[in-house]
C-alpha cells in the first residue's frame, strides 16, 4: 500500500466527494509544491476554472468575519468560522471544521477533519475526521530555511526538496491543545498526541 493510502485509507471510499489528485502517491508532500501545476494550487485554479477563484458549497456555513483568498475551494456541510483565515491553495472538503482564529495555508483537510480552535495549518494533509486540539500548530518552515526531509515509518530519511512542508495527520488522529508539529511530521491514523507535545519524524504505528 502506498504511504498516502496507509495514512489517508478514507481516501479509498471517498467517491462522493472533491478531493485532490496525487500523481506520486508514495511521495504525497509533493502536492504541497505551490511552483507545480499539479500542485493545489494549480489543481484549485483548474476546478473552479480560474486563478484566484474561490467556490464555497451552497451548504457550506461561512462566518462573515472569515477572511478568504483564492484560490480556494470550501466543500459541502463544511463549516468557516469567526475570524478563520483562508489563504491560497487552502482546499477544506466535505464537512470539514475551520474554527476561530484559525488559519489554514496551502494545505487540505479531508472530510470531517477539523482545526476549530487558533490553529496554524500550514502546507499541511489533514486527515479524515482528525482533530487538532486549541492552539496545535502544523509548522511548515524550519528556522533555518533549510529543505525539509521526512523520517517514514520503516526508518528511511526521504528528501522532499521543499522549504516549506508540515505534517500530514492520519485520518482519526487527535493532537491534544498546544502541540506542535516540527515541519516533515508523518503521524499514523488514529494517533492520540498529549497536549503541549513537540513531535519531530514520524509518529505511531501503522497497522
Amino acid at each position: 500500500m502506498s504511504l498516502l493510502r496507509s495514512i489517508f485509507p478514507c481516501l479509498n471510499d471517498l467517491s462522493d466527494s472533491v478531493i485532490p489528485k496525487w500523481g506520486n502517491e508514495d511521495a504525497p508532500w509533493e502536492i504541497l509544491d505551490d511552483s507545480e501545476e499539479d500542485g493545489i494550487e494549480g489543481q484549485l485554479s483548474k476546478l473552479i476554472e480560474g486563478e484566484g477563484t474561490i467556490f464555497i458549497h451552497p451548504s457550506a456555513r461561512v462566518s462573515e468575519s472569515a477572511m478568504i483568498e483564492g484560490p480556494c475551494y470550501v466543500g459541502p456541510d463544511a463549516e468557516i468560522r469567526h475570524c478563520a483565515y483562508l489563504r491560497r491553495g487552502s482546499w477544506i472538503c466535505r464537512g470539514s471544521i475551520v474554527g476561530n482564529s484559525s488559519e489554514i495555508k496551502n494545505s487540505v483537510l479531508l472530510p470531517g477533519a477539523k482545526a476549530p480552535h487558533f490553529n496554524y495549518v500550514g502546507d499541511s494533509i489533514v486527515g479524515s475526521n482528525a482533530n487538532l486540539g486549541a492552539g496545535v500548530k502544523l509548522s511548515n518552515v524550519r528556522n533555518d530555511r533549510a529543505l525539509i526531509s521526512v523520517v517514514s515509518f520503516d526508518g528511511g530519511r526521504i528528501e522532499t526538496e521543499l522549504v516549506k512542508m508540515g505534517a500530514l495527520v492520519g485520518d482519526g488522529s487527535q493532537i491534544g491543545c498546544n502541540a506542535v508539529t516540527n515541519p516533515g511530521s508523518l503521524i499514523a491514523p488514529n494517533s492520540m498526541i498529549k497536549p503541549n507535545e513537540t513531535v519531530t519524524g514520524c509518529f505511531g504505528t501503522m497497522s
